[in-house]
């Protein structure tokens, strides 16, 4: 329960009498580096993104690369976008991050995740807006194992009568 005229927050659980009292405005406060950068990890498939945000023109830079000359499709680029879109910030913030692992799109997807990831912890209200996008859970689906006895995942040999 939110007590918003003294701006804390009140638990009570299982109805015993022991109520934990949070201040709220403790909650919000952005956690920044002495440079001014919000620091944050996104990942997708078998990629990580390192991704730090500052206040700037809205360059996005992927491991020393303009964004545009590192990833080739449309797509990526409007995947990676998509929260700064989404809470009006595009042209607010600076983006450097560095990606390892995986192909292009599991690599935009985890910038995706850093940057929405980043944004909070820069601008902790922007939370909500982010969450109801669906941006800030990450997205666990991993490629299924080969099994033996099959040439793929999922896909048996043809079967054979005779």
């Amino acid at each position: 329960m939110i007590d918003k005229e003294n701006n804390t927050v009140i638990e009570n659980k299982d109805n015993s009498k022991d109520i934990n009292i949070k201040d709220v405005s403790e909650e919000q406060t952005p956690k920044i580096d002495s440079l001014g950068r919000a620091y944050a990890t996104g990942k997708r498939k078998s990629s990580i993104a390192r991704v730090w945000l500052k206040l700037g023109s809205g360059k996005i830079t992927v491991n020393g690369i303009e964004c545009e000359k590192y990833f080739n499709r449309e797509a990526h680029r409007i995947i990676i976008s998509q929260p700064l879109e989404i809470v009006a910030r595009k042209e607010t913030y600076d983006i450097n991050c560095s990606v390892v692992g995986g192909g292009h799109t599991g690599q935009a997807g985890a910038l995706r995740h850093g940057v929405s990831k980043a944004l909070i912890i820069y601008e902790p209200e922007l939370r909500g807006a982010l969450k109801v996008a669906g941006l800030i859970k990450r997205d666990a689906r991993r490629v299924e194992r080969k099994k033996y006895g099959q040439p793929k995942a999922r896909r048996s040999f043809q079967f054979s009568k005779r």
